[in-house]
C-alpha cells in the first residue's frame, strides 16, 4: 500500500507505546489496540490528498509495530534488545519453527561474535599510580630543646615512595589475547621498574591458559603459566607457576586457589601458595545489592591473620558505599573504615582510615577514573593520637562537602546542560519531523474524536477538557525555567472508550499524536477531564501508568 519505512523511522517509535500495550500485553491486547488504530488510520477513510497521505504513514508505522508484537520470536528479540536487535546480521536465517527461548539464544550468540570482531580492534589500557606521602611531622613533633632548629617551625612533608604500572591487551584473534605491561616504583631515592608480556587463549568454554614473560632491573627474568578452569557449574580452579631468576638463584613459586559458589551470592575460596612466602589461606565472600562481607583466615610465613570486613552499599544514584574492617595478626592489629561516592559519570573518589598497632594511623585516598586508579596513602603517625585520627576521619568529609558544593556540583551541572544542549541539536532534525507527524495524527484524529466526544456527552461519561505533557515549572525556586508544553488534547479523548481512559507504564512520547518537547528533561501529563458533569484533574510522571475516572482525580469545589 506504501513505501517501507525508513531505518531511522523505526528507530524513533517504541511500539508498545505506540499501541498502548503493556509489555506483558497478550495476543488478544495487541490485535485489539491494532485494529483500533487501524480504523482510525485507513487511508481509505480520507479523501483528502494530504490527509490520505499522511493516514497512509501512521498506518504503516502501525502495521510495522503490530508485525513485529505479534510474532513470538521477532518480540523475544525486541523485547531485549530493542529494533535494532531486529536488524543484527545473521538472525534473520534461524529458522522460524524455534522457541522464542532458542531465538534469544541464537541472537545473544551472533551478538558475542559481533562483539569479539569488535573487541579486536580496540585495546583495553588500565593504569595505577600510587603516590606515598609521609605527613608524620604534622604530629610526631620533637622535644623543646630541638625547636630552635631552622626551619623547625614548619612540618616537613615529603613523598617517600612512588609506584606507576600500565598495562593494555591486544586481541589477536577470538581465542588469543596479547598482554603488555609495566612498572616503575620508587622508595626513599631507591627505586627499579619491570616488564611483562602475557599471552592468553581461551582453550573452551570451561578454562584459559596464560604464559607471561617479565625482566626488570631489580630481579631477574621471570618464567611463569597460569590455569582457569571449571570444574562443574559451580566450582573453578586457578593455579599459577612462576620462575623468578635472580642472583640467589631460581626462586619457584605456585600458587592454586580453589573457589566454589555456596549460593548464588556466596562463594567460597580455598588459597595455597608455596614459594618465598608460603601460606594457606581460606575466606567467604557474601555480595549482594546491598552489601558485601568477607572473612578470611590465613596461616603462613611470615604472614598469619585473620580478618572481617563489612561494605555496606546505599541504594543512591552516587553508588554511596561505607566499609569497615578488622585484620589481626602476627604483624599487629588493624582497623580500617572509609566511604566511597561516584563523583562523575566515570569517576569515583573514595578515602579511608586505617588505625594499627604498630603501623600508626593513616589516611588512604583513592580515585578511580574509568580504568586509571590515582591511589594517596598519606601516613599521619606512627602512634595511637586521637588528634591524627579526628582530623584523618573529618578533614577528608570537610574537603569533600566543600569541594562537591563549590567544585564538583557546578561542574556537573554544567556537564549536563552541554550534553543536553548537544543532544537538543542532534535530535532537532527528528524531534521536528516527529512534531509534525504528530500534528498530522492530529488532524487525522479530528473527526473521531468528534464522534467519541457526542457518544460521551449523551451518557455524561468521559470528557477531556484540557491535556499538556512536558516539562512544568512549580517550584519558585525554579522561575526562571523556561515551561515546554504541547497541547495533547485532542490525542487523549481519542484513546477513550466506554468512559476509560488507560494508558501503560511507558513514555507518553510514543503515543499517537505525541512527541517529546524537552529531550533529556523530566516530562509529566497533566489532565483536566470532566466525568458525570464534574471536574476532576490529575498530574502523572512521564513513564508512570495513568487510568481515568478516579474519584480520587475529583476537584474540591468547596475549597
Amino acid at each position: 500500500m506504501a513505501t517501507a519505512l525508513s531505518e531511522e523511522e523505526l528507530d524513533n517509535e517504541d511500539y508498545y507505546s505506540l499501541l498502548n500495550v503493556r509489555r506483558e500485553a497478550s495476543s488478544e491486547e495487541l490485535k485489539a489496540a491494532y485494529r483500533r488504530l487501524c480504523m482510525l488510520y485507513h487511508p481509505d477513510k480520507h479523501r483528502d490528498p494530504e490527509l490520505k497521505s499522511q493516514a497512509e504513514r501512521q498506518f504503516n508505522l502501525v502495521h510495522q509495530a503490530y508485525e513485529v508484537l505479534s510474532d513470538p520470536q521477532t518480540r523475544a528479540i525486541y523485547d531485549i534488545y530493542g529494533k535494532r536487535g531486529l536488524e543484527m546480521e545473521g538472525w534473520e536465517v534461524v529458522e522460524r519453527r524455534r522457541t522464542p527461548a532458542e531465538i534469544r539464544e541464537e541472537f545473544e550468540r551472533l551478538q558475542r561474535e559481533r562483539e569479539e570482531r569488535r573487541l579486536q580492534q580496540r585495546t583495553n589500557p588500565k593504569g595505577t599510580i600510587s603516590v606515598g606521602v609521609d605527613a608524620t611531622d604534622l604530629f610526631d613533633r620533637y622535644d623543646e630543646e630541638y625547636e630552635d632548629v631552622s626551619g623547625s617551625g614548619f612540618p616537613q612533608i615529603e613523598i617517600n615512595k612512588m609506584h606507576i604500572s600500565q598495562s593494555i591487551e591486544a586481541p589477536l584473534t577470538a581465542t588469543d589475547t596479547a598482554i603488555l605491561s609495566g612498572s616503575l616504583s620508587t622508595q626513599n631515592g631507591n627505586g627499579g621498574g619491570s616488564i611483562n608480556f602475557a599471552l592468553r587463549r581461551v582453550t573452551s568454554a570451561k578454562g584459559w591458559g596464560e604464559l607471561e614473560f617479565g625482566a626488570g632491573d631489580l630481579q631477574g627474568p621471570l618464567f611463569g603459566l597460569k590455569l582457569f578452569r571449571n570444574l562443574t557449574p559451580r566450582c573453578f580452579v586457578t593455579t599459577n607457576c612462576a620462575l623468578q631468576f635472580s642472583s640467589r638463584g631460581i626462586r619457584p613459586g605456585l600458587t592454586t586457589v580453589l573457589a566454589r559458589n555456596l549460593d548464588k551470592n556466596t562463594v567460597g575460596y580455598l588459597q595455597w601458595r608455596w614459594g618465598i612466602q608460603s601460606a594457606m589461606n581460606t575466606s567467604i565472600v557474601r555480595d549482594t545489592k546491598t552489601g558485601h562481607f568477607t572473612v578470611a583466615l590465613q596461616l603462613g610465613i611470615p604472614h598469619s591473620f585473620a580478618l572481617i570486613s563489612y561494605q555496606h552499599k546505599f541504594q543512591d544514584d552516587d553508588q554511596t558505599r561505607v566499609k569497615g574492617s578488622l585484620k589481626a595478626g602476627f604483624f599487629g592489629t588493624v582497623v580500617e573504615y572509609g566511604a566511597e561516592r561516584k563523583i562523575s559519570r566515570h569517576s569515583v573518589l573514595g578515602a579511608a582510615v586505617s588505625i594499627g598497632v604498630p603501623q600508626g594511623v593513616s589516611l588512604k585516598v583513592k580515585l578511580n577514573r574509568a580504568s586509571q586508579t590515582y591511589f594517596f596513602p598519606i601516613h599521619l603517625t606512627d602512634q595511637l593520637l586521637p588528634s591524627a585520627v579526628f582530623y584523618a576521619t573529618v578533614g577528608p568529609l570537610v574537603v569533600y562537602f566543600a569541594m562537591h558544593r563549590l567544585i564538583i556540583k557546578p561542574y556537573l551541572r554544567a556537564q549536563k546542560e552541554k550534553e543536553l544542549e548537544k543532544q537538543r541539536e542532534s535530535t532537532a532534525n527528528d524531534i521536528l519531523q516527529k512534531k509534525q507527524e504528530a500534528e498530522a495524527a492530529v488532524r487525522l484524529m479530528q473527526e473521531s474524536v468528534r464522534r467519541i466526544i457526542e457518544a460521551e456527552e449523551s451518557r455524561m461519561g468521559l470528557i477531556i477538557v484540557n491535556a499538556w505533557y512536558g516539562k512544568f515549572v512549580n517550584d519558585k525556586s525554579k522561575k526562571n525555567e523556561k515551561v515546554k508544553v504541547i497541547d495533547v488534547t485532542v490525542p487523549l479523548q481519542c484513546l477513550v472508550k466506554d468512559s476509560k481512559l488507560i494508558l501503560t507504564e511507558a513514555s507518553k512520547a510514543g503515543l499517537p499524536g505525541f512527541y517529546d518537547p524537552c529531550v533529556g528533561e523530566e516530562k509529566n501529563l497533566r489532565v483536566l477531564y470532566q466525568f458525570r458533569g464534574v471536574l476532576h484533574q490529575v498530574m502523572v510522571p512521564d513513564s508512570e501508568a495513568l487510568r481515568i475516572p478516579k474519584q480520587s482525580h475529583r476537584i474540591d469545589t468547596d475549597g
